[in-house]
């Protein structure tokens, strides 16, 4: 019997599924307990939701196993309701001296963010905010099938040119494989709870062909 699969919009019912995809795919059970890990991932999810005009979630059998947010940056307006449900995530991680800890790595990361698109120093018009997909579902084809979703909105934007933060903690060279460009790069030492690691953080960007 063949797997069916759909793409649409994200549904709050997608939220925990979600959650679990992060949870797995950043591996937080590495390096913290496992309700500080639920609360990182739910932060995470929160965050990227509040940074997308664009949602497409991946749906097998009726479990969403994969997220793609896009972002018109000219036209993005975060609603009231989805700021402050991220910014309840960040207080819950917070009720805890581990998640204050951890809650670093974040404020890190965006920091380093900030300064490779400063460095770079180019007008995007598009950023594809988030891409994860559970381990589970990958080599099914699921990744270029999300990855040209997001593409085809780009184009009915207008946008045909987007970019994206990504690290060496994730699964880079799949961006190059679509055909993204690595454009600038940092290197940094991540402190996570007083176990420190080399991490290299990329801005990657993809031009959209027009026929």
């Amino acid at each position: 019997m063949s797997e069916q699969i759909i793409f649409r919009e994200y549904q709050k019912a997608d939220q925990k599924a979600l959650e679990n995809v992060i949870r797995e795919a950043w591996q937080y059970d590495r390096f913290c307990s496992p309700k500080t890990a639920a609360k990182m991932a739910k932060v995470y999810l929160c965050s990227c939701l509040t940074n997308q005009t664009f949602t497409r979630v991946a749906v097998i059998d009726g479990a969403p196993v994969g997220i793609i947010i896009g972002k018109n940056i000219t036209k993005h307006k975060c609603p009231l309701s989805l700021r402050i449900k991220w910014i309840k995530s960040i207080l819950s991680l917070y009720l805890s001296k581990e998640g204050r800890e951890i809650s670093k790595i974040f404020e890190c990361v965006q920091g380093i963010d900030k300064e490779l698109l400063s460095t770079y120093n180019k007008d995007y018009k598009g950023e594809l905010a988030f891409f994860a997909i559970s381990e589970k579902c990958r080599g099914k084809g699921l990744g270029r099938k999300l990855f040209q979703t997001v593409v085809d909105y780009m184009k009915s934007q207008d946008i045909l040119e987007f970019y994206l933060f990504t690290d060496t903690s994730c699964n880079y060279p799949f961006y190059e494989h679509l055909g993204l460009n690595r454009r600038c790069e940092k290197k940094q030492v991540i402190d996570v709870k007083g176990e420190k690691g080399d991490m290299t953080f990329f801005i990657y960007d993809y031009q959209i062909k027009e026929k």
